[in-house]
């Protein structure tokens, strides 16, 4: 994502990834708390299949689900709400049956997994050290993964910390690239885990 994790100041990111969301406060290449939790994208898509079956009695398969996450999704409330055509199986008669929902719905729906989201982030700024957190007020939080795409998303996490929040410039491919600088400097990297061997990398 570009952050500047070499420097002495404190640097956060959250990766809302498909099975799991991970955050940490990274400083002079090292990790100084992180939290790891198994809610992200694929909760929410069942959060929504489990709203559809309870509140209109609808059967809708995950990838269904996806697409109303992405097309009228959101985390926070939105200038113009919208609303979307939904085809699923009626789970009384057992025939296909179309309903109609709103992004509020939705919304509503994810409500659970976002505030485990937001829980997380609180629980790690809590833990960080207080000179990294002060750091935090001027650079915020950088947001990472498919999940960060979520409308609203960085909004209602900047209302919740009161800090700034930003969404990585490539969200989807920030880890893999990661990834990729990191297998760049494997030495470094390993010489990194054996001076810190309880630092999670």
């Amino acid at each position: 994502a570009g952050l500047p994790i070499h420097e002495p100041g404190g640097n956060m990111i959250i990766d809302i990834g498909g099975g799991t969301t991970e955050m940490a406060v990274l400083s002079l290449d090292g990790i100084v708390v992180s939290r790891s939790i198994r809610i992200a994208g694929n909760e929410m898509d069942q959060a929504i299949v489990e709203h559809l079956r309870k509140a209109h009695n609808l059967l809708i398969g995950e990838r269904t689900a996806e697409e109303i996450k992405i097309r009228i999704g959101s985390a926070y409330p939105l200038d113009e709400e919208l609303t979307m055509q939904v085809r699923g199986r009626d789970l009384a008669t057992g025939l296909p049956k179309m309903v109609t929902i709103s992004s509020e719905e939705v919304r509503e729906a994810l409500a659970e997994p976002i505030r485990s989201i937001v829980e997380a982030t609180r629980t790690t700024l809590e833990k960080t050290p207080p000179e990294l957190s002060a750091d935090l007020i001027d650079r915020g939080i950088v947001l990472a993964g498919g999940g960060s795409l979520l409308r609203g998303v960085d909004a209602l996490l900047a209302e919740e910390t009161g800090l700034p929040v930003h969404i990585a410039e490539n969200p989807i491919t920030a880890v893999a690239l990661g990834v990729g600088r990191g297998l760049d400097n494997i030495r470094y990297l390993r010489t990194r885990i054996a001076v810190a061997p309880h630092t999670n990398i």
